[in-house]
């Protein structure tokens, strides 16, 4: 596989178990891959807007962490108490090597998540809400393990935004009284090579 073709690779999963597969394969190569080939900044944006509204003593659960990006560069910005999921174990194992969590548990985002509710003073994610990923109806039980008043932030595929249920998933969860939305960023490329656009959402829980 060339590294060029590593990401649309992955968003032509056809299901959870071959996204798992792929991302299992690619797990060692992922961190240069995204970070050193294409200069992903999702990272970067979410952890401002994390700094801006969840203090560094909240536990934080770290959603599709993947090898762990966003759990470092919450670490180096003092967030000691972090938590990860991810559908793949490759990737869990190398973020565990980070030492920048707690736990690390293989979830599946759109399944049940096996936590009370009311674990976590926020919740973050980057780069998993995106084309062949996680599904909106994940942010159900999101809401539900993340406390009254915490944050949920997040990077966005743009084109996901419109077309496969986020925008009616937001809505609904709006109208129910379940959060309220605080703050977003304007669309944008978060690759140097990107043909996607993603915005950073932020929202509080109710």
């Amino acid at each position: 596989m060339e590294k060029q073709d590593s990401i649309e690779w992955i968003y032509t999963s056809k299901d959870n178990e071959e996204l798992r597969e792929r991302y299992d394969q690619w797990a060692e190569e992922y961190d240069e891959d995204i970070v050193t080939d294409h200069d992903y900044q999702g990272t970067r944006v979410t952890a401002e807007y994390t700094l801006r509204y969840v203090p560094t003593e909240a536990k934080i659960l770290d959603v599709g962490a993947g090898t762990g990006l966003m759990g470092e560069v919450l670490a180096s910005r003092g967030y000691s108490n972090q938590i990860a999921i991810d559908l793949s174990q490759g990737m869990l194992d190398l973020a565990q090597q980070k030492n920048v969590y707690r736990e690390l548990r293989q979830m599946v985002l759109g399944e049940t998540l096996y936590f009370p509710t009311d674990s976590f003073d926020a919740a973050v994610g980057t780069g998993v809400f995106t084309k062949a990923h996680a599904p909106a109806s994940s942010f159900d039980e999101i809401v539900r393990i993340v406390k009254p008043e915490g944050f949920i932030i997040f990077t966005l595929n743009a084109d996901s935004y419109k077309n496969a249920g986020f925008k009616e998933k937001f809505d609904a969860l709006e109208s129910e009284g379940k959060w309220k939305l605080v703050d977003s960023s304007e669309e944008q490329e978060l690759t140097t090579d990107s043909i996607f656009l993603h915005q950073v959402w932020v929202f509080q829980v109710q």
